[in-house]
């Protein structure tokens, strides 16, 4: 697991074009200590997968592990908009990218795939377990005081309260973690310049 504080974090995102018939994934390389971007990547494919729901991650990582190759320098640490061991099947395209790579990874959702949680608090960083059948999968966290938390899980190769740990490190003025912000934004440019 990471047990140190990394010096480079990177986040991944896509979005669909064409009709849904081509995606774009974009990465962004981050100093981890300042959230200043250090590198930039994007891959282009067309879709070999159909949409299955719980299995996105076979439709959107490979054109996301591309992007990633291409960034100068392997990141300490991936944050991925989607999923981690919080998933139906336990296994979301944070952890599906994570064991691809061998790198530690946090899945950051916007939404709930799997499980139930108790109300969160109103203040950032107020958080609730998200469990089912028992388990814990991760975290319902308030990254900004009075908006909609994130479900956070376990990717790969760290442990939740580090994953919870460096959401809230990475996440400034805004909802989302800087790395996924500015991978979403990207893509969203890419998306309206193709």
């Amino acid at each position: 697991p990471l047990t140190a504080p990394g010096r480079t974090v990177a986040g991944v995102d896509c979005a669909f074009l064409k009709g849904g018939r081509q995606i774009v994934a974009a990465a962004v390389l981050m100093d981890a200590e300042t959230l200043d971007p250090l590198a930039s990547a994007y891959a282009i494919q067309s879709v070999r997968f159909p949409y299955v729901p719980g299995l996105l991650s076979f439709r959107e990582a490979p054109t996301e592990l591309a992007a990633l190759e291409k960034l100068p320098a392997a990141p300490d640490l991936l944050l991925v908009d989607g999923a981690g061991i919080a998933h139906p099947r336990h296994l979301g395209i944070a952890t599906h990218l994570g064991l691809w790579l061998g790198w530690p990874t946090i899945g950051v959702a916007k939404s709930r795939l799997t499980g139930a949680h108790d109300p969160v608090g109103p203040a950032r960083g107020d958080r609730v377990d998200l469990t089912a059948k028992g388990q814990i999968l991760g975290q319902v966290v308030r990254t900004r005081n009075n908006v909609r938390p994130l479900f956070i899980s376990v990717g790969h190769r760290i442990t939740l309260p580090q994953a919870v740990d460096w959401t809230l490190r990475t996440t400034t003025r805004y909802r989302l973690p800087e790395p996924t912000r500015a991978a979403d934004r990207l893509a969203a440019q890419l998306k309206r310049a193709l």
